[in-house]
């Protein structure tokens, strides 16, 4: 018998996302135009907060950074998904497989604190305008943005090392369309304890008491928002508010689906669709519900196209 901490699987295969060989060429079309959806709709919010001016504010700043993360996310899933869909042997190489480990697990992570600091933003803009500008300096809005990104990165840094010492002698059947922690862990033939101790550690200080702190600004704004006069600067607040807590919602329920369960719970059907909302469809929407509906967005915009069509 070799010694611990040594890896005999050299590469996983992936059951993939669906049964029905004769429907993958249509969902590989389906899967690439949503992709490029992705890719599209938030490059063009980057591009058009870094050039447009008037877009130069803390939450259009924030909200590129929600856009980077899209991007990160879907990148880091997506097109190994749609090269396996062409591929009768739906296979990833360890390393890989591990790279996409750390780089999906840092999107998600570092969204989770994005959405709690886009929360407070809003907080301070509406319960607090007179101290706007002294709260949310620039200089204020870079460090909260840095450090987000830093514990992104040392949280998947974390997971992901302990995954990569643990023993993989065999099944190596990953039984998702890409390497998640869960379904990558339950094919260990080692102790995972440590593993998923951090995991729920990860999920208890980083998505509950994010998605807590996010709930009480929500709440402050909404108290706030009912003193307003006049019904429809009420009825335009409620709007953003409640599309921002859709949006927030279902990217914490599928985080918290997916993580608080125990691994030997794991329910491969509900996860794909749970994975599919947070890799594919939030990214799409993202960008609608938090930039299309501004009217510089929208000048932006029309000024990339045209500058384009020169």
């Amino acid at each position: 018998m070799e010694p611990n901490n040594h890896t005999w699987v050299t590469e996983f295969i992936m059951q993939g996302l669906f049964d029905h060989p004769h429907h993958q060429g249509l969902f590989f079309g389906l899967f690439l135009c949503l992709y490029a959806a992705v890719i599209l709709g938030n490059s063009l919010i980057i591009v058009a907060i870094v050039l447009h001016r008037p877009l130069h504010t803390p939450m259009d700043f924030f909200i590129a950074n929600l856009a980077t993360l899209n991007i990160m996310c879907s990148s880091s899933v997506l097109p190994k998904m749609l090269e396996n869909l062409m591929q009768e042997k739906k296979n990833i190489s360890f390393e890989g497989c591990i790279a996409q480990l750390f780089a999906f697990t840092f999107s998600g992570g570092t969204e989770l604190l994005l959405l709690t600091i886009m929360s407070y933003d809003w907080y301070v803009a509406i319960c607090h305008p007179l101290r706007y500008i002294n709260l949310m300096s620039k200089r204020i809005c870079i460090r909260l943005a840095a450090g987000i990104w830093s514990v992104g990165v040392i949280n998947s840094l974390v997971n992901t090392l302990l995954t990569l010492h643990l023993d993989f002698c065999g099944p190596n059947l990953i039984k998702h369309f890409f390497c998640e922690f869960p379904p990558t862990l339950a094919l260990s033939c080692s102790s995972i304890y440590l593993s998923q101790i951090m995991m729920f550690m990860a999920d208890i200080f980083l998505a509950m008491r994010n998605f807590l702190l996010t709930t009480v600004s929500y709440s402050f704004i909404i108290i706030s928002i009912l003193k307003i006069q006049g019904s429809k600067g009420k009825q335009r607040a409620f709007s953003t508010c409640s599309s921002h807590l859709l949006v927030v919602t279902l990217f914490y329920f599928s985080i918290n689906y997916t993580y608080i369960q125990p691994t030997s719970s794991y329910s491969l059907d509900k996860d794909k669709m749970v994975a599919i909302m947070y890799t594919l469809v939030t990214p799409i929407l993202n960008p609608l519900i938090y930039s299309l509906r501004n009217r510089e967005v929208k000048i932006a915009f029309r000024k990339i196209f045209l500058f384009a069509m020169k």
